[in-house]
């Protein structure tokens, strides 16, 4: 595959929300780009569509390599990875949110590099800027040429065109005049810099190798190189790190309360990983057991919507007292790039991934726990995969609120009027995707999963959850400019 082509996307990967970005970086230790290149690896789960890697050596300065694709099949070359040589790297793996979606350019693909005074700074970031097109056209009246059409490349021309007198205070001078949701992993010459927005919608932690440091989007991304988990960087953080002094920690922004995306515990991060001190795994599972408290339903078996309903589908079992099983099993070689030679295969839809196990579903009333709703096409046809293989009742159980808004902060999400929760109840939801009942997990019922004891305070809620309640944390100023319209205040 070339460099400048976009592997073809699976149609029926399209009914789940997708995260933006992973991002990682590594500083103080021989060969950093096989460190980040392993990093990635980690965190493609936040991004299948492309990578990138940029390093710093002093004899060669500044290396990079972008490529579309997965990680394994492009950053495990000997060849490629000599390209890249130094004690400094940073990288990003992708799904495009902002810029032209299935239209992707190389061009696009992070990390971004600018040449500023002081010397050369690449960028890697995890999120949305709300009012990236307000800021862009600003400074395009006022010079500036844009090589992308990503939002993240507004971060390099606000720091070329801040007055400040090093890379990091031009970091903070840019960052201060971005709206949404960000965290940035950065490089100079001899810093690794990273920065969560003053809400801390998205992830980013801190760990320790050997001498050196690193940056990285989840622990996951820490446990594959043996790196020690040190801690999150804390909402509205930077951190400048070198390999000589070590970790200096800056606070360019406002205090504000933090609003994490609730939706990185039920779906995004991966289920190994830690956030907030607490495994994702197990709050999954708590959700599950939530979910069983809430909805109740009398059925002989519960089954997970493979892999990402494993978790939730375990602590419902468990609650209920209903047993579990694996009624649906997923062909773990279905990647993005199965090749579909004719209309036939393609309407083979989601068998091509999941098939049903009938000798453990036929003649059961099935309960499947699934993270999520979103379109509603995967859900129908899974539905009659469990029908045609002789299941008596099919009941889902979600293990999210119903989804009834997009999200601007970094994932990839629909236009409202094609998110199934904007315009059905929760009975024309059932009805539409034809099974026997269909419940959600409440708001409250998420928030104590996730370890809030009292629920979710409605006068100041504890995690960004825009997507479910329609409260964005940050105003939308692009989208409200194009006609976006917000939830009338209550």
């Amino acid at each position: 595959m070339s460099d400048t082509q976009m592997p073809p996307a699976h149609p029926f990967d399209d009914d789940k929300l997708k995260e933006e970005c992973g991002i990682f970086g590594v500083v103080g230790v021989t060969d950093a780009a096989n460190f980040v290149a392993l990093g990635l690896h980690a965190l493609q789960h936040r991004g299948q569509e492309a990578g990138g890697i940029v390093s710093y050596h002093p004899d060669h300065g500044f290396n990079s390599a972008r490529r579309f694709g997965y990680v394994r099949d492009n950053f495990t070359s000997q060849k490629l990875m000599e390209t890249l040589p130094g004690e400094l790297a940073i990288g990003h793996v992708r799904y495009s949110t902002a810029g032209s979606k299935g239209q992707t350019q190389i061009r696009d693909v992070q990390p971004f590099f600018g040449e500023f005074s002081m010397g050369g700074a690449a960028i890697a970031h995890n999120g949305n800027i709300t009012n990236a097109e307000a800021l862009r056209r600003e400074l395009i009246e006022r010079g500036s040429i844009f090589q992308s059409s990503s939002d993240s490349e507004c971060i390099i021309h606000l720091m070329a065109r801040s007055l400040q007198r090093n890379i990091p205070e031009r970091m903070e001078d840019a960052l201060r005049r971005v709206e949404g949701a960000f965290s940035v992993v950065a490089m100079t010459r001899t810093k690794l810099i990273g920065v969560r927005d003053p809400l801390g919608v998205r992830p980013l932690v801190l760990g320790k190798i050997g001498d050196g440091w690193v940056l990285s989007s989840e622990t996951c991304g820490l446990d594959i190189i043996g790196a020690d988990y040190v801690r999150e960087i804390e909402p509205g953080e930077m951190v400048v790190i070198t390999a000589e002094h070590g970790v200096e920690s800056i606070r360019p922004f406002r205090p504000q309360k933090s609003r994490f995306c609730i939706f990185e515990h039920v779906y995004f991060s991966r289920p190994d990983s830690i956030i907030g001190d607490r495994s994702v795994y197990e709050t999954r599972r708590q959700i599950g057991v939530e979910l069983a408290r809430e909805t109740p339903i009398e059925a002989d078996l519960v089954c997970p919507v493979p892999d990402s309903g494993t978790p939730a589908a375990i602590g419902y079992a468990h609650e209920s007292g209903i047993p579990y099983g694996m009624g649906i099993i997923r062909n773990q070689y279905m990647g993005r790039t199965f090749i579909e030679p004719t209309e036939q295969i393609r309407n083979m839809g989601v068998r091509l991934k999941l098939n049903v196990n009938r000798a453990l579903i036929k003649g059961k009333r099935v309960v499947l726990v699934d993270d999520s709703v979103v379109r509603g096409t995967t859900s129908r046809k899974i539905k009659e995969m469990i029908l045609d293989a002789g299941a008596a009742e099919v009941h889902f159980r979600i293990a999210s609120p119903p989804t009834a808004w997009p999200c601007f902060y970094g994932v990839d999400t629909p236009q409202r009027e094609k998110l199934l929760a904007a315009t059905m109840s929760e009975d024309e939801m059932r009805d539409h995707l034809g099974v026997d009942s269909l419940k959600f997990i409440s708001l409250d019922g998420l928030y104590r999963a996730v370890g809030e004891a009292s629920g979710r305070d409605a006068k100041s809620p504890q995690y960004c959850d825009a997507c479910f309640s329609g409260e964005y944390p940050v105003k939308p100023s692009d989208m409200v400019e194009k006609g976006f319209q917000m939830k009338a205040a209550e």
